[in-house]
């Protein structure tokens, strides 16, 4: 039996061999952010995202958006929650999954991937314990709330992390 690609979903490796069954090619991260409890971005790193039109300016905007979102959210599940204080680990979209950590420092640590990737909350509390913990609190050079680009050792060991991670894909992307 001969693989169609499904227009809509082949951009995110989708194949159909008829109606009703999928097959997934790949899953992938798009993009990583941690930020302050005011809504300042300390980090972001993007994977297999289109580079066309992504000036800075382009990229700040949509730091601002997502802080805007991550805060409308937790607002919503707060008024609408039986229990109070309760706040989510992910949200899913027909494109991607938003995974979602909150220290109780209030740092926000996000990452977005494939839609079917797994939940990655511990991949987020490693991140936050082991990385920004060890690499940044830990660093007397570091100033919290200050973007953490300067902070020696953090960057190059995320990027690590995230990319050797199973569900990191590359793809080529324009």
């Amino acid at each position: 039996q001969m693989c169609i690609r499904d227009s809509i979903n082949a951009e995110y490796g989708v194949f159909r061999t008829d109606r009703s069954a999928r097959i997934r090619r790949e899953r992938m991260i798009f993009n990583f952010y941690i930020f302050s409890r005011n809504g300042t971005c300390l980090y972001y790193e993007e994977w297999n995202i289109p580079k066309e039109g992504r000036t800075p300016k382009a990229i700040q905007e949509e730091q601002k958006l997502m802080f805007g979102l991550l805060y409308s959210l937790r607002g919503f599940i707060t008024k609408t929650s039986p229990k109070p204080c309760e706040t989510f680990t992910y949200y899913k979209t027909s494109r991607y999954k938003l995974h979602y950590l909150e220290t109780p420092t209030g740092l926000k640590f996000v990452l977005n991937t494939d839609k079917d990737a797994p939940t990655m909350t511990d991949e987020l509390k490693k991140l936050h314990q082991e990385y920004y913990v060890e690499y940044a609190l830990k660093n007397p050079l570091y100033k919290l709330g200050e973007p953490l680009g300067a902070c020696e050792g953090f960057n190059s060991r995320v990027i690590n992390f995230l990319t050797s991670h199973p569900e990191f894909k590359r793809r080529v992307v324009h």
